[in-house]
């Protein structure tokens, strides 16, 4: 039996202050999530609201490419 396209897929979620406060301050590190989508449900980029322990805040979270 082959594996096709599952539906459930994994994706990795990264803040989004983070990333473009590293350009300014000394690089302290990217909070990341790893969680699964329903690909059929939800086609477009995943974003939700996590709390980030390196800017100390509840910040949105962007799905990223493997």
């Amino acid at each position: 039996m082959a594996k096709g396209k599952d539906v459930r897929v994994r994706v990795i979620l990264e803040c989004n202050s983070c990333v473009r406060n590293e350009i300014n301050k000394k690089l302290r590190g990217i909070s990341r999530y790893i969680t699964q989508k329903n690909r059929h449900n939800t086609p477009s980029r995943l974003e939700l609201r996590k709390f980030c322990p390196y800017c100390y805040k509840h910040t949105i979270h962007g799905e990223i490419k493997k």
